[in-house]
């Protein structure tokens, strides 16, 4: 079989995908288009920014690998996820995607927890995670018995919804924005009156013909696809495994019944003695 027939050109991808959503959002000026059209404001970023940042605060916890993360020139930190398979996961995952950020800010020793950084963890989605038909959903703590009263814990969780209905709600610009992410044409950059999208569709462009990122991209499609291939034989291994198990328990069973020895069953299975008696102890013999 040819494994590559099923490889999306790295031309035909949209910014819903992953690998090109990162290569994208790597340039720092790119990214400040993109925040900028999500807050309706300039975002002045300040540092280059990491793509696929991985965060870890023990090796016996489990790690994260954030997409995209920038700051801006008022230490506002800025976390922008892709993610286009639905999960039932994602409201928890990005609990623990702004616990890992947090535990990262704070140099160790420092006594004021007010020097932790406010942040922005944004997951844009091509569905809509809540249902509501909402664009944008932004999430910060308020007080159930008080709602005008606020954390204000600087903490701002946000999520972007391509298949969002509310254009009345929200600027045309981001409206936009949500439809490039889903279809990234030149037709779709030119319907639009931003220059940010348009400066972001140029942006696309480079990467998409760029001959590095193009082997980058293979190099990444072939990864996932041997782990993929691994996990199969491991799962048809696995159940070989099991299959092999029960034919045993099965035979066993029948040679108990015969008042056969685990000397006998042993020889005549062609197992070893440790083999039928640990089968045996974990049967259920009447």
């Amino acid at each position: 079989m040819n494994q590559t027939k099923h490889i999306i050109p790295l031309k035909n991808l949209n910014l819903t995908n992953r690998f090109l959503f990162d290569e994208v959002m790597e340039d720092l000026d790119t990214h400040q288009d993109a925040l900028s059209i999500i807050f309706g404001t300039d975002i002045p970023l300040l540092l280059q920014n990491e793509t696929e940042k991985e965060l870890r605060v023990s090796p016996l916890l489990r790690s994260i690998r954030l997409d995209v993360v920038s700051m801006d020139s008022d230490r506002v930190l800025y976390n922008t996820e892709m993610q286009s398979e639905r999960k039932n996961d994602l409201a928890k995952r990005s609990r623990y995607y702004q616990a890992l950020v947090d535990t990262n800010l704070l140099e160790p020793g420092v006594p004021n927890y007010n020097l932790l950084n406010s942040t922005y963890i944004i997951l844009i989605t091509s569905f809509d995670l809540f249902g509501y038909g909402k664009y944008r959903y932004t999430f910060e703590p308020v007080s159930r018995e008080v709602p005008e009263c606020r954390l204000d814990d600087k903490a701002i969780r946000i999520f972007l919804n391509t298949k969002g209905t509310n254009q009345d709600e929200i600027s045309r610009e981001l409206v936009d924005f949500l439809h490039y992410l889903e279809h990234t044409t030149d037709q779709a950059a030119l319907a639009s009156g931003s220059e940010r999208i348009k400066r972001i569709h140029q942006r696309v462009c480079k990467v998409k013909l760029s001959e590095k990122v193009g082997v980058k991209y293979m190099q990444a499609w072939e990864e996932k696809y041997y782990e993929r291939e691994e996990g199969r034989e491991e799962g048809r291994a696995e159940g070989r495994k099991e299959g092999k198990t029960e034919l045993l328990k099965t035979l066993i069973r029948k040679k108990l019944a015969k008042n056969k020895s685990i000397n006998q069953i042993a020889d005549e299975l062609e197992e070893d003695t440790e083999t039928i008696e640990a089968i045996i102890q974990k049967m259920d013999i009447a």
